[in-house]
C-alpha cells in the first residue's frame, strides 16, 4: 500500500511540478525527500528564484495545513506561534491562540529565517529538533511534517549556526541561465493563472510513508556510507556523528521514493546536500559524483545519476576566452551580463572536475574574472 502512495506522490505531485517549473527538478525532488524522511530543507540563493513558489505549490498538492511567513528583525513570536488568549489570561491562564499559525501546520515555510531574533530563535530550535512549542507552562506537540526555509545568505553567528544545523538538507538555487529564459517566461505566465487546487496525497499518507523508513534494509550500503562520511569530513565539512546518523533517514527515503525496500549505493546521492559553506558545494558535488559513477542500479533515484565528467582543459579554454573579451575593453552592458552568466555556468561545471587542485584553481580564476566585471 505504501508503494502505491509513493507512486502517487511521484506521479501526481513531483512529476507534475517538474512540468510547471523550468529546471527546478532538483529542488522538487529534495522537497519530496525531506517530507518522506521527516527532515527539514534549507534553500540558499538570490530572491526571485521560485523558492517559496516551489514549496507553496508542493504543499498545495498535499491535503495538509500550511503556514508561511517572512521573518524580519522586528518579527515577534506572536506573529509565528499565535497571540496570547486575552480572555483566558483574565482568568489567570496563559494560553495561545494557534489557529492558522505554525503550531497547527504540517507544512511550514519560513523565508529569511536567519532574521529571527533570540525570542523566535529559541522556539524554532525546539520546533525543528523536538517538534514542540512551549510558552510558560503550556506545551504544544506539533503535527509538523517538514519545515522549509530560504535565504540569500548563510549564517555566521554561532546561535544562527545552531539553527542552520537543524536543516539536514541544504540546496543552492540560482537564477536560470539565458538559454532557459524563453521556457521560464512561458511557464511563469502559466503559473500566474489561477487553477483549481486538487490534493494528490494526504498528510496521513505521507506519515505512513515516513513510518516505513525503519523497515528499509541499509545493510548493503553501510560500508560504502561509512567510507563516504569520512571523505565528506576530509573536505572540511562539519559532518557530525549526529548528522551522519540522521542522513540514514535520507538514504531510506530515497529507496522508498524509488519503490524499493533495500537501499543501494546510488542512494548516496543525498550526500550532495550536507555542505555548510558555499565554497564546499562544488567539491562536495565532485566527490559524490565520483562515488556515484560506479554505482548505477535498477530503480535508481532521478538524482542518483553521475553527471558527465568535465575536462579541466575545456574549462580553462573558455575562461581564456572570457579573459580575452575583458582585455578587449569593448563589452557593452548586455555583454557584461552574458559574461557573468557564462562565468557562473563555468563555475558550476567545475564541480564535476575530479582533480581537486585543478578544480580549485579554475574556480579561483572564474571568481577573479567575475570580480573584474564589477
Amino acid at each position: 500500500m505504501t508503494d502505491e502512495i509513493a507512486q502517487r506522490l511521484r506521479r501526481d505531485v513531483v512529476e507534475k511540478l517538474k512540468q510547471r517549473f523550468v529546471d527546478r527538478d532538483e529542488v522538487i525532488e529534495l522537497i519530496a525527500l525531506a517530507v518522506v524522511a521527516g527532515e527539514h530543507l534549507f534553500l540558499y540563493g538570490p530572491p526571485g528564484t521560485a523558492k517559496s513558489a516551489l514549496i507553496r505549490h508542493f504543499s498545495g498538492d498535499v491535503e495538509a495545513p500550511y503556514f508561511e511567513y517572512m521573518l524580519t528583525r522586528f518579527s515577534e513570536p506572536n506573529e509565528i506561534f499565535g497571540p496570547v488568549d486575552i480572555a483566558r489570561l483574565r482568568e489567570g491562564v496563559v494560553a495561545t491562540i494557534t489557529d492558522g499559525m505554525l503550531p497547527r501546520a504540517e507544512f511550514v515555510f519560513l523565508d529569511e529565517i536567519f532574521n529571527a531574533n533570540s525570542a523566535i530563535l529559541n522556539n524554532l530550535l525546539t520546533v525543528l529538533n523536538e517538534r514542540t512549542y512551549r510558552r510558560g507552562a503550556e506545551l504544544h506537540k506539533l503535527p509538523l511534517l517538514s519545515l522549509f526555509s530560504a535565504s540569500n545568505s548563510l549564517p555566521e553567528d554561532d546561535a544562527l549556526r545552531a539553527l542552520f544545523d537543524r536543516f539536514l538538507l541544504r540546496c543552492h538555487v540560482d537564477n536560470l541561465p539565458r538559454e532557459n529564459m524563453s521556457a521560464l517566461l512561458r511557464a511563469g505566465w502559466d503559473l500566474e493563472q489561477p487553477v483549481e487546487q486538487t490534493h494528490a496525497v494526504t498528510s496521513e499518507e505521507l506519515r505512513r510513508l515516513a513510518a516505513r523508513l525503519w523497515s528499509i534494509d541499509l545493510s548493503s550500503i553501510r560500508e560504502a556510507y561509512m567510507d563516504a562520511v569520512f571523505k565528506v569530513r576530509d573536505l572540511g565539512i562539519d559532518f557530525s556523528d549526529r548528522r551522519a546518523v540522521k542522513v540514514q533517514k535520507l538514504l531510506a527515503a530515497s529507496a522508498i521514493l524509488c519503490g524499493r525496500d533495500r537501499a543501494q549505493p546510488g542512494d548516496l546521492w543525498v550526500l550532495r546536500y550536507v555542505w555548510d559553506r558555499e565554497e564546499q558545494i562544488a567539491p562536495l558535488r565532485a566527490l559524490v559524483n565520483g562515488i556515484l559513477e560506479h554505482h548505477q542500479g535498477e530503480q535508481s533515484h532521478p538524482l542518483a545519476r553521475a553527471e558527465s565528467r568535465v575536462e579541466p582543459e575545456d574549462i580553462a579554454r573558455e575562461l581564456d576566452a572570457v579573459s580575452a573579451e575583458l582585455k578587449g575593453g569593448n563589452l557593452t552592458l548586455s555583454g557584461i551580463a552574458r559574461a557573468r552568466e557564462r562565468l557562473a555556468g563555468l563555475g558550476d561545471r567545475c564541480a564535476w572536475i575530479e582533480d581537486g587542485r585543478a578544480r580549485e584553481h579554475l574556480l579561483e580564476r572564474a571568481r577573479d574574472l567575475h570580480s573584474k566585471l564589477g
